[in-house]
């Protein structure tokens, strides 16, 4: 009921009764398909909630929550509240019974590794015979099924329905990739978070967050509402920030890094072309761990899982064997295709600091040529040409062939971001290419190989869509790729 749903909200009723029924949430008035749907009315980036609340009863909503002083000529009851993406948060809540209290809630954030770092701690605690799901941005996984969204962290009903329907599972923990979106959007509130982990941070999402202490202080806001303890990268100087406010707030914390001193590190560390090993170090004991991705990003993403397990009381036998089992994370430095000829790896790197940290994981090992294919997101404004410009520096230092393209251009002008990550390398005497078509760049990139070349595909990862305007295309790279080096091989032999 209406009445229990509206528990610790506060809100001025402008019309109706609060003794309804609420049958479903939605903030979306597509989304709107039963009678007795709560709506929600909140503020998108390109559409506004209010403007489409006739439609959302025209559609079965019988209790609309909105930002406004409104009357509607309708048999609904209306409730104003001063913050509509809040009231979402307690709404969606309360309707699942607040799950969260009842399940072990870990929150990833940071720039880069959420993803990695959310899957070695799935599979720590699954190997302790601990059932994990995961919400990420690969998709929510609960149990053998994984759904995917639209966002890294889904809106709060998605949410608490996903926390409700793990415990309905028998499912004891959850790992959570927390975007900053999320939290300044406040996608997360009402969620009690028991661990939170930091990974890194460098520049992204300033379209959004305007600048870095921004971008900080929303990643930071994780951390002030932990129950049991944080998780903190001592390398990094955001991490060590985060420390201080710990600190300061007398929040329980441990730290994990390699190069500074930290309660959790990584010595003797080993690099290979297809994995790590190094030697664990923790209060209570050491041991060798096999990390099986190359690079130093993967050894922090496994200490961050490592970490999160241990101050959790999970075995350190265990934690070896989690981080050991997980061979493969879809889109993380994949393998595709790999002959006696060429490799070719996919990977979500869209930063300028994942692209550099990737390509220089593979660097050591490649015997003939990196050629990158990449494009930018196309963040709009002075931060978006920043990053573009950031992104090109990276690929004239790093790759040694650079094919700069498309990569979810959404309405903007993909010629245009093309030419601008393009003039960044020209600037700096490297070797490109502009091809703004995705595909015929990665076709270039195989016909352009030699033995001993490795092509890093960047930027997409996981993803099998592309953004053009407002369509949402399938393009799987995998597929792509294997697709061209079969009909190439083909074209040999017949030759």
């Amino acid at each position: 009921m209406l009445t229990s749903l509206v528990e610790n909200l506060t809100f001025v009723r402008l019309q109706g009764e609060l003794n309804r029924e609420v049958m479903a949430l939605a903030f979306d008035s597509r989304q709107v398909s039963d009678a007795n749907t709560l709506f929600v009315a909140i503020g998108g980036f390109n559409a506004d909630g209010h403007d489409h609340i006739l439609e959302a009863i025209a559609s079965g909503a019988t209790i609309i929550i909105v930002e406004r002083n409104l009357l509607i000529n309708a048999p609904v009851t209306l409730l104003k509240v001063d913050n509509a993406r809040a009231a979402l948060a307690r709404l969606s809540a309360n309707f699942y019974d607040n799950p969260t209290q009842r399940l072990n809630l870990i929150g990833v954030t940071g720039t880069n590794g959420k993803t990695s770092t959310a899957y070695f701690i799935k599979s720590i605690y699954e190997q302790a015979r601990t059932p994990t799901g995961v919400i990420s941005t690969i998709g929510t996984q609960i149990g053998d099924k994984n759904n995917k969204h639209n966002h890294t962290t889904p809106e709060a009903p998605y949410l608490q329905q996903s926390f409700d329907s793990m415990l309905k599972n028998n499912i004891g923990n959850c790992v959570m990739e927390v975007s900053s979106h999320s939290l300044s959007l406040q996608r997360i509130d009402c969620s009690d978070f028991n661990i939170g982990v930091f990974t890194n941070l460098s520049p992204d999402h300033l379209e959004f967050h305007h600048n870095m202490e921004e971008y900080f202080q929303a990643k930071a806001s994780l951390f002030q509402r932990t129950n049991k303890v944080n998780v903190l990268n001592a390398d990094d100087q955001y991490g060590r920030r985060l420390v201080k406010m710990s600190k300061d707030l007398g929040t329980e914390f441990i730290t994990y890094g390699i190069e500074q001193d930290a309660d959790i590190s990584a010595i003797h560390i080993k690099y290979f072309a297809n994995y790590s090993i190094f030697m664990l170090r923790t209060p209570t004991g050491n041991l060798h761990i096999r990390v099986n991705f190359p690079g130093k990003i993967y050894v922090y993403n496994a200490l961050a899982a490592i970490s999160c397990a241990y101050v959790d009381g999970i075995r350190l036998m265990d934690i070896k064997a989690g981080i050991e089992a997980v061979t493969a994370i879809k889109g993380r430095l994949e393998v595709v295709y790999n002959s006696d000829d060429i490799k070719v790896i996919v990977d979500f790197a869209h930063t300028e600091d994942g692209l550099a940290k990737v390509l220089a994981s593979i660097r050591p090992f490649v015997q003939g040529r990196i050629i990158l294919v990449f494009g930018v997101y196309a963040a709009k404004g002075e931060k978006g040409n920043d990053k573009r410009r950031a992104m090109g520096g990276v690929a004239a230092h790093l790759a040694d062939i650079a094919i700069v393209t498309s990569d979810n251009p959404k309405e903007q002008d993909p010629q245009y971001i093309v030419d601008e990550v393009a003039a960044a390398i020209d600037e700096l005497g490297g070797n490109y290419y502009k091809i703004v078509d995705r595909k015929m760049a990665i076709e270039n990139a195989i016909d352009l190989s030699e033995k001993g070349d490795v092509i890093l595909i960047a930027g997409k990862g996981h993803e099998t869509s592309q953004i053009l305007g407002a369509y949402v295309m399938p393009f799987n790279e995998a597929q792509i790729v294997n697709q061209k080096i079969q009909s190439r091989s083909r074209h040999v032999v017949m030759k």
